[in-house]
């Protein structure tokens, strides 16, 4: 498959496709993916571009030139999916439209990737994630009630629209196996978000109800919140049903459950800040791990409020196997995250790191029929790029 996009949702879907065992082809031009250009450096290697793209080789095309148009053309002939975000006019201009890629590849399946849609009032607009967090009222829902609209800092969006490419590409591999036909996909970020927002979209088209901010608490039940330690660190504690409420007072040895304000869901909602003063005098005078071993033995909904030097050492997280190791061709030992598919019968794996701009040109120039001469011609011409040594 080939992965034509930049940045976070296009790639990574192509990544996670990778980590099943697909022979991901990472298409570039000179100036490379955007996200080789953000984030902390290291020997000339940044780390938004080796977070996405495991799993993956490298070639660099001019796709503006002709002799690198053939190239791409015979690589088109190999292909069995296609991921692009590029926009139009670039789009059809550099011949990555579906139909024109179709040529090369008549039962090619060409996922298209885009911010608010393929057509339509916003078709063709630029945008990232925060955009479609502001339009599908992600933005107007996050935040402390009597504060400001805050952006979700992790990029859910394009995650979750990354895991919309590797689910619609598998549904079409499925469907052409029976019939024989590729097909063309849409997908976009705002779409993502707004099937995201199922509870609180669906609340206003069925009750007319809109959502309040809530910051760290729950609409519907109480208590909900992040608790400071004696030591300072925190919790989350939560607990959606009666079940969890009585659990959290067994495993504190706190009468709450029978205060008359506290017995039902909906009077711990009417008095949630009293409840809340109670809980976060009771974790305050404990040391966060002693805290949790008590919550945990008691079946509580809690978590810690880890930091990333946490999250990397957490327990359950390496025995996932969420922290992968590769060879990566310049930095040598580099440490990434690992895939969340954990197939028994045919398990993911990251397998290959993250390709240095242009590591595989030759090798994949050399498997379409190139010699060495014309492959030394192209990247001589600018047609074609390989890493710097």
């Amino acid at each position: 498959m080939l992965d034509l996009a930049t940045m976070l949702a296009g790639p990574y879907g192509a990544t996670l496709l990778g980590d099943l065992g697909a022979d991901v082809i990472k298409v570039e031009s000179h100036f490379g993916d955007d996200s080789r250009h953000l984030g902390p450096e290291r020997d000339g290697e940044r780390t938004a571009f080796l977070g996405l793209n495991r799993n993956k080789r490298g070639i660099v095309l001019d796709l503006q030139r002709e002799s690198a148009r053939s190239a791409f053309a015979r690589l088109l002939g190999t292909t069995d999916i296609l991921i692009t975000n590029v926009r139009e006019p670039a789009l059809s201009r550099l011949e990555l439209g579906y139909e024109q890629v179709c040529r090369h590849r008549p039962d090619i399946i060409w996922i298209g990737v885009t911010a608010f849609g393929a057509d339509g009032p916003y078709a063709g607009r630029p945008g990232i994630d925060f955009l479609a967090q502001g339009f599908a009222g992600l933005l107007a829902l996050n935040g402390e009630p009597d504060g400001d609209p805050v952006r979700v800092t992790v990029p859910l969006v394009d995650v979750m629209t990354s895991l919309l490419v590797s689910t619609s590409a598998l549904a079409a591999l499925h469907a052409r196996s029976s019939s024989g036909r590729g097909q063309r996909i849409d997908l976009s970020l705002l779409d993502a978000l707004v099937h995201a927002q199922t509870s609180a979209i669906g609340g206003y088209l069925v009750a007319g109800e809109v959502a309040p901010r809530t910051g760290n608490r729950s609409q519907y039940f109480a208590p909900s919140g992040i608790y400071p330690c004696s030591d300072g660190g925190s919790v989350v504690i939560t607990c959606p049903s009666e079940k969890f409420f009585r659990k959290l007072c067994a495993s504190l040895d706190v009468g709450w459950a029978d205060d008359p304000r506290f017995r039902t869901i909906e009077r711990r909602l009417a008095h949630a800040d009293e409840l809340d003063d109670l809980l976060r005098e009771c974790c305050a005078a404990m040391p966060r791990e002693r805290l949790m071993a008590k919550l945990v033995a008691g079946d509580v909904l809690t978590a810690p409020v880890n930091e990333l030097p946490d999250v990397v050492r957490d327990p359950q997280i390496r025995h996932n196997g969420m922290i992968a190791s590769v060879e990566h061709a310049r930095l040598g030992p580099i440490s990434l995250t690992g895939t969340p598919l954990h197939l028994h019968g045919t398990p993911a794996s990251v397998r290959r790191a993250p390709p240095v701009h242009g590591q595989h040109t030759s090798e994949l120039l050399g498997e379409l029929g190139y010699s060495a001469d014309e492959i030394a011609s192209l990247v001589r011409d600018g047609a074609a790029g390989v890493a710097a040594p």
